[in-house]
């Protein structure tokens, strides 16, 4: 049982939708005339999913969508009659999982939800990788810098200052990183 908000701006078309998402099984969070708190209402519901349904979507619910991609992450299933690339394109950027244009039919809606919620762990697990591997590079290159102002400083070998920086995040139980950067900031600060 997925917790489902739900976002139309025509009544009755978003009642139909509740009713088909009852029927299916789901509950209905809360259903909204438009995106214009999303956040807030996401952060307060805590909904497993956002469905939206709109003629196209607008300018100020893309952003509201790309704001609570950055923040308060969420699937979202948008169902929409426009079927321009620029406007698709658009949505995807902004955090939308699945944009479908043919309509909703409650027949599918089971099936699109679970694409919806799939596509968007797949891409939470890509940007959890993308941002675990510019975490790495960045302390790469912190550790890169404080072993070259050791080697200047000391007169030490790259080994031998590796293993210095290696001595003293053990000592201090650190990560390696930070007792690198510890040093870089503190040559900075020196030497301004």
């Amino acid at each position: 049982m997925l917790k489902i908000l739900v976002i139309d701006e025509i009544q009755e078309r978003a009642l139909e939708i509740c009713e088909g998402l009852t029927r299916a099984g789901h509950m209905v969070a809360a259903v909204l005339p438009d995106a214009l708190d999303l956040h807030d209402k996401v952060v307060s519901l805590h909904p497993d999913v956002v469905l939206i349904h709109t003629d196209s979507p607008s300018r100020d619910t893309l952003e509201n969508l790309a704001a609570l991609d950055r923040n308060f992450p969420r699937p979202v299933l948008m169902f929409a009659d426009d079927d321009t690339d620029d406007v698709i394109r658009q949505a995807m950027r902004a955090g939308v999982s699945s944009y479908v244009v043919d309509g909703l039919a409650p027949s599918r809606l089971e099936s699109l939800l679970k694409v919806a919620t799939a596509r968007f762990d797949e891409y939470q697990s890509l940007r959890a990788e993308r941002d675990s591997a510019q975490r790495k590079l960045s302390e790469r290159v912190i550790v890169d810098k404080a072993k070259g102002l050791l080697m200047q400083s000391r007169g030490m070998s790259e080994d031998e200052a590796y293993h210095a920086l290696r001595k003293m995040a053990m000592e201090r139980g650190l990560k390696l990183g930070d007792v690198a950067s510890q040093i870089v900031s503190a040559a900075e600060l020196l030497l301004g």
